[in-house]
């Protein structure tokens, strides 16, 4: 349910580094779960710069709408353009094809600082 080699934030985003030297992020299971079906994505232009915390998409379904946060700085180089067809991917795949942004982070090291796993189970867990 939450991968062991990604690295999670309190506001339920996932992260994942490439090989390539980027980062992927999307929003985990529980996020997909508690917001239901999903039917609309919004998501940053590619060669837009992110502040690690801040606000930069959102995602919509049947029940509402929730603000995506950038886990970490960068700068977008590439987003999920399926997902304006396919927005309900996220719900049936949310880490794998629902993936939402990819970025090439100013801070390497900030994934260090976000959660574990085991510390994203206890975080939902307690809600």
């Amino acid at each position: 349910m939450y991968p062991e080699e990604l690295r999670y934030t309190a506001e339920h985003e996932w992260v994942r580094a490439t090989d390539s030297g980027t980062i992927v992020f999307g929003i985990t299971d529980f996020a997909q779960d508690s917001l239901g079906d999903i039917v609309y994505v919004s998501l940053p232009a590619a060669g837009s710069t992110l502040a690690a915390g801040a606000a930069c998409g959102e995602v919509e379904s049947t029940k509402s709408v929730s603000d995506v946060y950038a886990p970490v700085g960068g700068e977008v180089v590439a987003v999920n353009g399926a997902l304006d067809a396919a927005p309900e991917t996220i719900n049936t795949d949310p880490y794998g094809d629902g993936w939402l942004v990819e970025l090439r982070t100013t801070d390497p090291e900030a994934m260090q600082g976000l959660l574990t796993a085991a510390d994203y189970r206890a975080l939902v867990e307690k809600a």
